[in-house]
């Protein structure tokens, strides 16, 4: 692969080379510059153009999608943008691929364990085996291969000897922790399972365990006078072991005064307790070692966290106000467009009996003001405000228009822009117009309640589920309590 990978370099040596004259900002841009300037010589010499009408549709496709997005720049500019840019592209991500397989091949071999194809390099002392892959080749016969663990280098006998009188020497040390030394032993032991630099197996055992754990604890809060406990130390290196006595001399805690005073105020409290176990009330200490002791409760205040769920609260309440405006606003359309096929059909009929537009609306206005207790209808309430325009003096034409904005739905738009049509150029054919708007409306009508009604199936589906559930439970538990009692 280093063949490869030596080629590869000297190929984008030679291209360097070759692009220095090219303008850029960087080496890659140069070489990308240099190759889309070749590669548009070569399509302009080229002879036989049969064989280049799939290149030539791919770029006029390239062209008419730029000129789509930027008309104010040559396609043409922009289509060479677009290949010098894939080409430095490609050409830099190529070379950090080829220098890290570059790197890696180095490191790979660099680090070769097999050294002269005759041995192997093993790990140091304590450095871990490792594993290898051999091949191995006979005369006139297939290769073979290996996956072979190497030990790391191991210690002799009388090496390992030698550590251990080394790490026994150490180990007072070692464990002492918080501890001056080992002859006065007030707080928790270090005991190590490996000490730093030997390659030995710690194991322990005390001659106390309720005063020296084999995990280092020291329990003394109760002792009243110094006691020597005994721990072994078992090392363990291969098939070699040896086993080391320590002895520890354990004595009492030594309290500070602030903790003697605690410990004397838990005394009380306790005693307290004991005496007043049967009263309704616990009367406290009054003063420890002729001190007055004022007494304080601490309240487990929870009033920054109700702090925080207002703020939450009032967070989703903000965000579940915009939610419920937008499902008012779709309400709102949805129901527009259940009423549009009723107002073309009433607009139909009025002016079919003979009534104007104007008229037309009027009466449709006034109809819902004498319903209107029922129920409020997005759609009249556009009316009504039509005819206070009409009524204000505004010209009909513009009146219609205003009213399919308002509405803010295509449907609307097209019926006030048909009606404003009409007030300014005239025409015979509207009656016939709306009727045939009528027909569509009510289709789409149709089409919008089957929708609905998928819509509502669809969220029917989760509590059906849930009752399903419920029934399959209350069917089961019964039945399995008969089962078991059988």
């Amino acid at each position: 692969m280093i063949y490869l990978y030596t080629a590869v370099l000297g190929g984008y040596a030679l291209l360097w080379i070759l692009s220095r004259r090219e303008e850029g900002r960087d080496p890659f841009h140069k070489m990308a510059a240099y190759l889309v300037r070749n590669r548009e010589r070569m399509l302009h010499r080229t002879a036989d153009r049969r064989r280049d009408w799939r290149k030539d549709l791919f770029r006029r496709r390239l062209e008419t999608k730029f000129k789509t997005l930027n008309p104010a720049v040559s396609a043409a500019v922009q289509v060479r943008n677009y290949y010098l840019s894939g080409y430095r592209t490609v050409l830099a991500v190529l070379f950090a691929g080829v220098l890290v397989c570059l790197i890696a091949w180095w490191s790979t071999h660099s680090s070769s364990l097999l050294v002269d194809g005759s041995y192997i390099r093993r790990n140091g002392h304590g450095g871990g085996d490792t594993q290898i892959e051999l091949a191995a080749q006979l005369e006139g016969e297939e290769e073979e291969i290996f996956q072979y663990v190497v030990e790391a280098q191991k210690y002799t006998p009388e090496e390992a000897e030698e550590l251990h009188r080394a790490a026994s020497a150490a180990l007072p040390e070692v464990i002492c922790g918080e501890n001056d030394s080992l002859e006065d032993v007030r707080h928790d032991l270090e005991l190590v399972t490996k000490i730093e630099g030997y390659p030995f197996e710690v194991s322990w055992e005390s001659s106390s365990y309720a005063l020296v754990n084999t995990d280092g604890t020291v329990d003394n809060t109760k002792l009243e006078d110094g006691t020597v406990v005994m721990l072994t130390a078992h090392f363990k290196y291969e098939r070699q072991t040896w086993d080391d006595q320590l002895y520890v001399q354990v004595n009492p805690v030594i309290y500070t005064h602030r903790e003697q005073l605690r410990r004397r105020i838990e005394e009380l409290l306790h005693i307290q307790q004991e005496r007043t176990e049967s009263e309704e009330t616990l009367v406290l200490p009054d003063s420890v070692e002729g001190s007055a002791v004022t007494w304080r409760e601490i309240a487990q205040d929870s009033s920054g966290c109700l702090l925080i769920l207002a703020v939450l609260a009032a967070g989703l309440l903000y965000w579940g106000a915009g939610k419920e405006l937008d499902r008012q606003l779709e309400q709102r359309k949805r129901e527009l467009l259940l009423d549009y096929p009723e107002i073309v059909n009433k607009l139909a009929l009025y002016m079919g009996a003979g009534m104007t537009i104007r008229n037309a609306f009027v009466k449709m206005g006034e109809d819902y003001k004498r319903k209107q207790k029922e129920r409020r209808r997005y759609v009249y309430e556009e009316i009504l405000i039509a005819c206070n325009e009409l009524q204000g003096g505004r010209s009909e034409s513009e009146v219609y228009d205003h009213f399919g904005r308002r509405c803010q739905v295509s449907a609307y738009m097209k019926l006030g822009t048909l009606l404003s049509q009409n007030i300014r150029k005239g025409s015979n054919d509207l009656l016939s117009m709306l009727r045939q708007e009528a027909d569509n409306a009510f289709a789409e009508r149709r089409n919008l309640a089957k929708k609905l009604g998928e819509e509502a199936g669809t969220k029917l589906l989760l509590p059906m589920m849930m009752m399903l559930c419920i029934v399959m439970v209350i069917i089961m538990i019964p039945a399995y309590f008969s089962f078991t009692a059988g």
